[in-house]
């Protein structure tokens, strides 16, 4: 028997409200797919910036804030396994200086996740520029899910 995709959201020291829950993992699964991959279980994390500020130091050896953290905990090629850290504090912090709201930078940032447990890597410019266009594709994808 085939293992179900599985998919969390889990609070660490922060108090918001996710909404549709079950829409957003109809949508992180259908773009999974898209990808070629298929999710046994992942995991999101949300927290606040100290918290990720103190995984980033403890895990990745970086001294600055930032709003994701991905692990990659897969065994095999093109099957999910991951951890996916967001901080809502910086989420916010970056909608009001990105001009969106909260939930569109939250959506974007988990999209980003998944696109990193897809394959996807970010540090040259050409990178992120590819990022980027398969955030806002995905992100295309999810309103047509919503509404």
């Amino acid at each position: 028997m085939a293992k179900q995709e599985t998919i969390f959201f889990f609070k660490e020291g922060v108090s918001f409200r996710l909404n549709k829950q079950e829409k957003l993992k109809t949508w992180l699964k259908k773009a999974a797919r898209k990808e070629a991959h298929k999710i046994n279980t992942l995991n999101y994390i949300y927290c606040n910036d100290k918290y990720l500020l103190q995984m980033n130091k403890d895990y990745l050896h970086h001294n600055y804030y930032t709003d994701i953290i991905t692990f990659d905990n897969s065994t095999e090629k093109k099957i999910i396994e991951g951890d996916v850290f967001i901080s809502v504090d910086t989420v916010r912090s970056n909608s009001l200086r990105f001009n969106t709201s909260f939930d569109d930078e939250l959506h974007r940032v988990m999209i980003h996740g998944l696109l990193h447990l897809s394959g996807y890597k970010d540090k040259t410019e050409a990178n992120k520029k590819k990022m980027r266009k398969m955030e806002d594709l995905y992100l295309g994808m999810l309103n047509s899910i919503i509404n």
